[in-house]
């Protein structure tokens, strides 16, 4: 029978895990930098709040347990709002 992991191993796997999300927010700002060269390029405003809704509407349908759609938006609601943070002021 496998043994039970130890506190010691989850922390290790959480900090893994911590490593990983990260990269994606680092991967995800990086190509949200290059839409808004795009969109400045474009003449179009940093913040599109219909893509904003799409975002969250997609996520929220994909919650999963123990994740709640709530939980799913406040969260995405915050890494949006850094994102277009770090597109306006890339743009100055």
């Amino acid at each position: 029978m496998d043994a039970e992991p130890t506190l010691s191993e989850l922390r290790d796997q959480i900090d893994r895990i911590d490593d990983r999300l990260l990269e994606l927010l680092a991967e995800r700002v990086r190509v949200a930098l290059r839409i808004g060269e795009l969109k400045n390029e474009g003449g179009l405003p940093v913040y599109d709040p219909e893509r904003e809704r799409s975002i969250y509407l997609r996520l929220c349908q994909r919650a999963m347990a123990p994740l709640t759609p709530d939980v799913v938006r406040r969260v995405f609601e915050r890494i949006v709002d850094e994102t277009r943070w770090a597109e306006q002021r890339a743009k100055r």
